[in-house]
């Protein structure tokens, strides 16, 4: 509480400090209109630049997303630093979080003025019930808090307050339980990180790409064994990568893919979106047909689903026996989107030329797991996105991007359909 003590004598300091800017009015005018482009717009289409057909304008809606290599950053931050008055709100922060997390250092000492952290804690009743007074209403969520999936709707009942929740993680599989559709239906706003972790996972995938591509597992066993073995490599350019799941992550993927010179084949809910992306040369809608035609074109297959009530055991033996010859399967997804078991036998009879394995059904994988004596598996401990400034960058995502526009009244990035589970 003492750390959140200073934090709230600096904002006190910086009240005082902003507050000669009031007459900055033609700031706040100008800005306002700055703010109100979608992040995701970096330049404008001219005359020299082909324009792209209305159902691929990143200024839509529709595409309202963070990423972190595309999106402009901190021009909702510059709005409250020139213009505090502008400010529509007063955020109260509840943090549900395990409480070492040193993740959460952005929201100690690098909140914006006029928001607040109120409390942070792991179980209910961490948090007292005197903070009902100061009406909380922003709970921001990390996947360092244990059983969140059972102590959030408790936290959300206790503060009824609660207008937003924004998840520190792409991903939103660990809140899942039978209340949380009952989010959307109070009208709470839910968010998450998006567009944080793609671009590394984007090199993962090309990485297990060369792996098999290359054949490293046998240049480090003639290298072991001190042996000059001359073999032919397979070449990336022209082969074709599907990808299960196009969001964030599978089209940064589809970027690396497509410098490569590979053809790229996508799965998606609502194709239309896509429909001229200038990186997809196929978008394809979900089904049990989409995905067995995509995995019997696709020489690497990239599965970067989420885990929801629809996706889960998805990628199962009928999708496998569908699979193109030689084919390699990579997910970094979530692991209960594919069945293991056919994933397993496909891998056995050769179905399958090998595997990238970053997440698993369960996790850490048991050791007895038949796939960890398959040698044409590649297994990451589910750390492909973990740099080691990811969770950090995650939060200062939501400090400097998210939180201002929640205090200025703007709509906000990466919202979350509750009832899709992404």
């Amino acid at each position: 509480m003492a750390i959140i003590s200073r934090a709230l004598g600096r904002h006190a300091g910086e009240q005082s400090r902003l507050s000669s800017l009031a007459g900055l009015s033609s700031w706040s005018s100008c800005l306002n209109r700055t703010c109100s482009l979608n992040y995701h717009s970096r330049s404008i289409s001219s005359a020299s630049t082909p324009m792209l057909k209305k159902a691929w304008d990143t200024q839509a809606d529709q595409y309202k997303f963070w990423n972190r290599e595309e999106s402009i950053s901190g021009q909702a931050q510059m709005m409250l630093d020139m213009s505090p008055e502008s400010i529509q709100k007063e955020a109260r922060i509840l943090c549900l979080s395990a409480d070492d997390d040193a993740a959460n250092n952005p929201l100690l000492d690098k909140l914006p003025f006029g928001s607040r952290l109120l409390h942070v804690g792991s179980q209910s009743t961490d948090f007292p019930d005197k903070l009902v007074d100061e009406s909380p209403n922003v709970l921001f969520v990390s996947p360092s808090c244990p059983h969140a999936r059972l102590i959030l709707p408790l936290v959300l009942a206790k503060f009824p307050t609660i207008e937003w929740i924004h998840v520190r993680s792409a991903g939103i599989d660990f809140l899942e339980s039978d209340e949380l559709p009952w989010v959307g239906k109070k009208g709470i706003v839910m968010t998450n990180a998006k567009g944080q972790f793609s671009s590394s996972l984007a090199e993962y995938v090309m990485m297990a790409c060369s792996y098999f591509a290359k054949d490293i597992p046998r240049l480090l066993k003639n290298k072991g064994a001190k042996k000059w073995d001359d073999f032919e490599i397979e070449e990336l350019r022209g082969k074709t990568m599907g990808i299960v799941g196009y969001g964030d992550i599978g089209r940064s993927a589809a970027k690396l893919a497509s410098v490569f010179g590979m053809k790229v084949i996508a799965l998606r809910r609502n194709p239309e979106k896509s429909e001229f992306d200038p990186i997809c040369d196929e978008v394809l809608g979900t089904g049990r047909l989409a995905l067995q035609k995509l995995m019997s074109v696709s020489d690497y297959v990239v599965c970067s689903a989420p885990s929801t009530v629809e996706t889960r055991g998805m990628v199962n033996a009928d999708a496998f026996k569908a699979s193109k010859k030689n084919q390699v399967f990579i997910n970094l997804g979530r692991g209960p989107v594919v069945d293991e078991d056919a994933l397993v036998e496909a891998l056995q009879n050769g179905t399958l030329r090998g595997a990238a394995l970053d997440v698993f059904a369960t996790e850490p994988l048991p050791a007895d797991h038949a796939l960890w004596d398959l040698d044409q598996v590649l297994i990451s401990p589910h750390n492909m996105d973990r740099t080691a400034t990811f969770m950090h960058e995650a939060t200062e995502f939501f400090v400097n991007e998210n939180l201002p526009r929640f205090m200025l009244g703007h709509s906000l990035l990466n919202p979350v359909d509750v009832s899709l589970g992404y």
